[in-house]
C-alpha cells in the first residue's frame, strides 16, 4: 500500500497535482524547478517493490541491479537538481551507486545477522562453501572473510571505473558524489580488519567523516 501511494502520488505531481503530503509537496517543487525525470522515482519505487520479500541476492549482478535502480537513480535525480546533464556524470554516478548498494549490503550483515537474516548473493557464498549460518554465527573462518573481499573488491572496481571519468564531469557535479567518502572509509577499515565483516572496528563512527569531506569538496575530486 505504501509503494502504491508513492506511484501514484507521482503520477499526479507531474500532473501538476500532488497530493497533501508534506513530501509530496516538496517534491512536486524539486520537479517542477529542476525538471525532474519521472523515470528516475518510479524506477526507485518498481525496484523497492520488488524486494519487500526480503530474500537474499541470488547473484553480485542482481544487487548491482538492485543498488542501480534505487541509488543509481538517486544520483541521477541528484544530479538534474545541480542542473548537470552529462553522460559522463551518469555513467560515475551508476558506477557510485552500485558501489554505495554493495556496501551498505556489506555494513548491514551484522545487524542482519543478529536478526537471523543474510541478503549477501549467494553465487558468491557457494563459491566458497559459505552458509548462511556461518553468517548468524558470526563466523571469522577464512572463507567468510573471502565472501567479503570478494564483495568489496567489486564494490572498489566501480569506485575506480566512476573516478575514470573524473577529468571529463563538470565541477558542479562533484557534490552529488560526496557518498564516495563513506565508502571509502568503510572499504579501507574493511581491509585493515582484514576483512572480518564483523569486527567492531567497523561499527564505530568514523569521527573524521566530516573533514574528509571538508577535504574531498575543497580538492573538487570523488
Amino acid at each position: 500500500m505504501r509503494m502504491q501511494f508513492w506511484m501514484d502520488a507521482v503520477q499526479e505531481i507531474y500532473r501538476d497535482n500532488p497530493p497533501h503530503h508534506p513530501v509530496a509537496q516538496e517534491l512536486a517543487k524539486a520537479v517542477r524547478g529542476h525538471t525532474l525525470t519521472k523515470r528516475w522515482l518510479t524506477r526507485m519505487i518498481d525496484e523497492r517493490e520488488k524486494n519487500l520479500d526480503d530474500r537474499a541476492y541470488r547473484t553480485i549482478q542482481e544487487l548491482e541491479t538492485y543498488a542501480e535502480n534505487t541509488l543509481g537513480s538517486l544520483l541521477y535525480l541528484t544530479l538534474e537538481s545541480l542542473d548537470v546533464k552529462d553522460v559522463h556524470a551518469d555513467h560515475a554516478a551508476s558506477h557510485i551507486g552500485k558501489a554505495q548498494g554493495i556496501v551498505t549490503c556489506l555494513r548491514a550483515v551484522p545487524y542482519h545477522s543478529s536478526r537471523r537474516q543474510v541478503f549477501l548473493p549467494i553465487d558468491i557464498c557457494m563459491l566458497h562453501g559459505v552458509s548462511q549460518e556461518d553468517f548468524i554465527r558470526g563466523s571469522q573462518e577464512k572463507n567468510v572473510k573471502d565472501v567479503a573481499f570478494d564483495i568489496a573488491s567489486q564494490a572498489h572496481v566501480h569506485l575506480e571505473h566512476a573516478r575514470s571519468f573524473m577529468e571529463k564531469i563538470q565541477g558542479k557535479a562533484f557534490p552529488a558524489f560526496t557518498i564516495t567518502v563513506a565508502l571509502d572509509s568503510y572499504l579501507k577499515k574493511l581491509r585493515k580488519a582484514d576483512f572480518n565483516i564483523f569486527h567492531p572496528s567497523l561499527q564505530r563512527r568514523d569521527a573524521l567523516l566530516p573533514w574528509s569531506l571538508y577535504v574531498q569538496s575543497w580538492r573538487k575530486t570523488y
